[in-house]
């Protein structure tokens, strides 16, 4: 219920992440570009017999924590109908500005005297939504760093990094209104993913879950065990749905598909809700 392909920060095009979860032996599989549904149709055009795609995106947002600073949260939509305007406009908004932070942030990377340019990232992010790991795979490929991961930390993307740069982003409650206007179903994406730090803390959940939201990743790669355990209950107590989902980005990631998924009974959970598309089978 959530993976990357070219469309945005994935290595591989979306008939090729239909192959793969394919041979994963998936029954269904999510499409989750961020801030985009532009890979959907050659996804659906690639269906193997017997795979069903979920039409979906991941969405910027941000949320205010309890520290002062302001924290990235990630909204998976599923479903939704792409021309509900709303929508439509925030997403175009929230590309706009990924676009000029990566700009700024390889001007800011030159004058460091890295070696990255405009031309390489573009050239990675062939067509793409353009995001941080495409600088970051240009990092790697001027030799600034050995591995992509390296890239977001203070020392070079994350905030406070001599390259970071803000970015526009949606307040979750807001972005959860826009999907379901658009007639889809909203989840939150790996809030409490491990090492990353900041957690969504659990009446921030609840209060998403009161604005519209239907489901949480509960298992994914990035979450420890007791984590997982904490989440799967607080989804059961807030009666919204409990995925998992590999998250997977092509080989920044390890292919990974399949490697967490959803139960049918909380997939159906989902689909239920949804009025604006509806799953496509091969």
């Amino acid at each position: 219920m959530h993976s990357h392909s070219s469309a945005s920060d994935g290595t591989d095009p979306p008939a090729e992440v239909m192959r793969r979860a394919g041979e994963a032996g998936l029954d269904a599989i999510a499409l989750t570009d961020h801030d985009t549904s532009a890979g959907v149709a050659e996804a659906a055009a690639a269906l193997r017999p017997g795979l069903t795609l979920v039409p979906g995106m991941e969405l910027s947002c941000r949320l205010a924590g309890a520290d002062g600073d302001e924290h990235s949260v990630h909204l998976l939509a599923y479903l939704f109908d792409p021309s509900e305007p709303g929508l439509a406009a925030e997403c175009a908004a929230i590309r706009d500005s990924r676009l000029h932070r990566a700009e700024e942030m390889v001007e800011r990377l030159a004058a460091l005297g890295t070696g990255v340019s405009w031309e390489q990232v573009a050239a990675i992010a062939a067509g793409g939504s353009v995001g941080r790991p495409h600088v970051a795979r240009a990092m790697v490929a001027a030799g600034v760093i050995d591995r992509p991961e390296q890239a977001f930390t203070p020392d070079w993307l994350a905030p406070g990094g001599p390259a970071y740069v803000p970015r526009y982003a949606l307040d979750p409650v807001h972005a959860i209104g826009l999907v379901r206007a658009a007639g889809g179903v909203p989840a939150l994406a790996h809030p409490w993913a491990g090492e990353r730090g900041w957690k969504v803390p659990e009446p921030e959940i609840a209060r998403l879950a009161a604005a519209g939201l239907a489901g949480v990743e509960v298992d994914h790669p990035d979450h420890f065990e007791a984590e997982r355990l904490q989440l799967g209950d607080i989804a059961a107590r807030l009666g919204i749905a409990g995925l998992g989902s590999s998250d997977d980005h092509g080989s920044l990631t390890g292919h990974r598909l399949g490697c967490e998924t959803t139960s049918p009974g909380a997939y159906e959970q989902i689909v239920a809700q949804a009025t604006g598309a509806a799953p496509v089978t091969g």
